[in-house]
């Protein structure tokens, strides 16, 4: 059966010749697949999108898998970090394959800086008495409590996938400092997530303005490549498209 529809004709298009690829880093739990709205837009644009699993066990092992992503990459790369993934792709993004840096909701420390440094004016967060620890330290969030605090503007059945297929994380990741910062030599973008309850919106504008990223908000909760993917892709199809300029590449369409 021929299949008409403009939307699957648009997806099988291949990626252009020099364009950036998008690598996505996902934060704490959520894994590579809380990216699926967002990668359905970029490749609809004929972009190469790889999402990585990191392991939230510490900051050298999940530097250490962006890293060995990268090395398979031939064209410039825009490293898009979430929430935790923001404190992977600052170190991770040194590399000369690494072009631009997209930070969602991210953690941008300095060098000699931990994630936990970055929140220490906003501890306790409301809901760090919620968070369990399990035999070998990583900490869950309860079921129950996700909708709540990590997705409230997504429907409940939604946020409830999101609590069953949470992955957790060791306290020691967000312990690890980063040994340099990408963004101090990187263009930066930051998406500024106005409803979140997990990292403070006031963090989050502040770290935006430390690094000099270009900055746009949306008014979102934690997960807005869930809730808002057409505001997520925007932001990062302005970091591909400076950065496919800078190539001589035709600028991308808009979403």
């Amino acid at each position: 059966m021929e299949v008409q529809s403009s939307f699957f004709m648009k997806t099988a298009s291949a990626p252009s010749r020099k364009r950036a690829t998008v690598m996505l880093v996902h934060g704490a739990w959520l894994d590579g697949s809380s990216w699926m709205e967002v990668i359905a837009r970029l490749q609809s644009h004929g972009l190469r999108v790889v999402s990585i699993q990191i392991s939230l066990a510490s900051l050298g092992q999940d530097v250490a898998t962006v890293i060995r992503a990268l090395e398979r990459e031939v064209n410039p790369v825009v490293l898009v970090g979430h929430s935790w993934g923001g404190t992977v792709i600052t170190q991770a993004g040194a590399s000369e394959r690494v072009a631009a840096l997209v930070y969602v909701a991210g953690f941008a420390p300095a060098p000699c800086e931990s994630t936990l440094d970055t929140l220490s004016a906003y501890i306790p967060l409301g809901y760090s008495s919620l968070l369990q620890a399990d035999s070998g330290g990583y900490l869950w969030f309860p079921q129950r409590a996700v909708p709540q605090w990590f997705a409230q503007d997504l429907p409940l059945p939604n946020a409830a996938l999101l609590a069953a297929t949470q992955r957790p994380i060791h306290p020691q990741a967000l312990g690890n400092k980063v040994a340099l910062a990408a963004w101090r030599d990187k263009p930066s973008w930051y998406l500024v997530t106005e409803d979140d309850r997990v990292i403070p919106p006031a963090l989050q504008q502040s770290t935006a303005r430390r690094i000099s990223a270009r900055t746009r908000s949306v008014a979102s909760s934690h997960v807005p490549f869930l809730s808002r993917p057409k505001e997520t892709c925007a932001i990062i199809f302005a970091a591909v498209s400076a950065i496919d300029a800078e190539a001589g590449e035709a600028p991308d369409p808009k979403d």
